[in-house]
Order: structure tokens, then sequence, then C-alpha cells
């Protein structure tokens, strides 16, 4: 049975943390910004982990064990 691919749209949105956690960006930062308070637009810029209850599909995605 050959290798399972890595989902390229998966590469691009997550990065692996050196305890193994999975790191993203959030979402709601792209456009439609001026109704949001500048706390909010700030609160967006910081990066986050995928929860753990998904964890194991966006492992799936980029092809980890």
């Amino acid at each position: 049975m050959p290798k399972m691919k890595t989902k390229a749209s998966a590469k691009k949105r997550f990065k692996l943390t050196a305890s193994g956690k999975i790191k993203r960006e959030k979402a709601y930062k792209s456009h439609i910004l001026t109704k949001k308070s500048r706390k909010t637009k700030r609160n967006l810029r910081q990066s986050t982990l995928v929860h753990k209850s998904d964890e194991s599909r966006v492992k799936t995605m980029l092809a980890i064990g």
C-alpha cells in the first residue's frame, strides 16, 4: 500500500509544535473589519491550538501517524 499523501490545504494552515500539538491561525481576520472592535482584531492576531476533538482529523490530513 502506498504512503498517504498530505493534503496541501492542511499543510498551509497547520504547524506542529515541539510537544506535538497542532497550531492554527484564527479565522474572521480577512475582511469586513470595520464593524469589528479594535480588541477583537487584536485578539484575532494570535495563533491558537487545534481543539483536542479535532486533532485526529487534522493529523490524518497532514498524514501524521
